[in-house]
């Protein structure tokens, strides 16, 4: 798979203040963009798993963390899938 660099300036004293290297810093912007993706519902939770740079595992606990949810299922859905599976 093929990937593309995205340059972001970060002042140095951010780093400094958040007690993380250029790494680290850039893991964590891949992971919270990613759960931000998978919770407005733009990612399945495999493709925001992939951005994210970490295992399922990982990613799962990091939802649970920042009280995202795992499913993104509204009640009108749920309810309407229900219904269905009535009818068969």
């Amino acid at each position: 798979m093929r990937s593309i660099t995205i340059p972001l300036s970060v002042p140095q004293d951010i780093l400094i203040t958040l007690n993380q290297n250029e790494t680290e810093l850039k893991n964590q912007f891949q992971l919270n963009i990613a759960m931000m993706l998978f919770q407005q519902g733009k990612l399945t939770i495999g493709k925001a798993i992939q951005l994210s740079g970490t295992d399922r595992y990982d990613f799962e606990k990091a939802l649970v963390k920042n009280n995202i949810p795992l499913v993104n299922t509204s009640m009108e859905q749920a309810f309407s899938d229900a219904e269905k599976l009535k009818n068969i």
